[in-house]
């Protein structure tokens, strides 16, 4: 169905009831929390006390603030402020922030060394009440550093272990995404189980397993039994001359039985929150028929690549997203609208 139809024919009924009413349900009757990552409008610029208030006009019932930039501060009494602010408003809060790795590519020492900023997201976590820290490891572009992804494997697991007895003392699970086409499935279920499971476990980002070559659902039989936090988004993935593209959607618009998928990620992942990572409008190439492209991708699973190409054969192209006029106000509008489609969604389908 095309977007202004189907918001147009869903989004008036979806508004009228909250959103817990609706909220997709376990085999055995418990209600999954549903809520957004603040990333998802992030050309909106709102700090923490907006987000929450958005997410109490939106109905839903959990944020998941994904970056310590989107706070005032980081003092306790600020953040105990935010935590009050919540819970009045009947919204679980989840904490978190961006690399890990100190040797990713990508590492900023913004927040000090590689321990520092875990440990800074652990309290600002403890402090709003969140369950977990989530973070990831790096970007694809690791996979073709030195030593590859393996060493940037045993880099993280470093970090984890000096800051084990930190997380435990606080009673806050360290939530590692599959972020960007960093870690296939098995590579991140194997860094979890080798750090440890009582205090590692994964944030599953369904829209990122397809940058790692995998099909959603295969990633989810995965890593579903590790999930403590998640990402969630669709795609569409189609062949093109040098192999395929990726492109993100809304929940209602791409490949991936969403129904499907989250009845299974509430019997894999009981408690754990379905939150929404909207990232629409970008077009990614996967050149994997030039031999260049496997630099980095040795290990790739041969049957998890094979449900990749399978998913590639079905999808059709899709025009990435173009800003017209103002760009920040195009995009403002563009992102809360795939946001807003998508919660609506969830509450007219789950």
């Amino acid at each position: 169905m095309h977007r202004r139809s189907f918001l147009k024919t869903t989004a008036a009924a979806a508004l009228a009831a909250p959103f817990a009413n609706a909220a997709t349900a376990t085999a055995e009757g418990a209600k999954m929390k549903v809520g957004f990552d603040n990333f998802s409008i992030r050309a909106l610029g709102l700090k923490a006390g907006a987000l929450i208030d958005y997410a109490a006009e939106q109905k839903v019932d959990c944020l998941l603030l994904s970056d310590l930039d989107v706070y005032e501060n980081h003092t306790d009494s600020y953040l105990e402020d935010l935590r009050k602010k919540a819970a009045d408003l009947n919204i679980a809060l989840y904490a978190g922030t961006g690399g890990i790795c100190p040797t990713a590519h990508r590492f900023s020492d913004k927040w000090g060394t590689a321990e520092e900023h875990l440990k800074l997201t652990i309290r600002v976590a403890k402090a709003l009440g969140s369950p977990v820290a989530r973070c990831y490891q790096g970007f694809a572009d690791d996979r073709k550093s030195p030593g590859g992804i393996k060493a940037r494997n045993k880099d993280t697991l470093a970090v984890l272990k000096n800051v084990r007895s930190f997380a435990t003392d606080h009673g806050v699970k360290i939530a590692i995404e599959n972020h960007a086409g960093d870690m296939q499935s098995y590579e991140l279920r194997d860094l979890i189980e080798e750090a440890g499971r009582d205090f590692v476990g994964c944030t599953i980002d369904s829209g990122n397993a397809a940058w790692a070559l995998e099909d959603p659902m295969e990633n989810l039989e995965v890593l579903g039994p590790y999930t403590v936090c998640s990402g969630i988004r669709n795609n569409i993935i189609w062949e093109d001359e040098n192999g395929a593209q990726v492109a993100w959607t809304s929940i209602g618009e791409g490949q991936t039985d969403m129904k499907a998928y989250a009845k299974r990620f509430a019997e894999l992942a009981p408690g754990a929150p379905f939150i929404l990572e909207i990232i629409s409008g970008i077009n990614r190439p996967f050149t994997y028929l030039k031999p260049e492209f496997w630099n980095g991708y040795e290990n790739v699973s041969a049957r998890g690549f094979a449900k990749f190409l399978a998913l590639a054969k079905q999808g059709k192209a899709i025009p990435p997203f173009k800003a017209e006029g103002d760009k920040k106000a195009a995009e403002q509008v563009y992102q809360k609208a795939e946001l807003e489609r998508s919660i609506a969604w969830c509450r007219e389908n789950l």
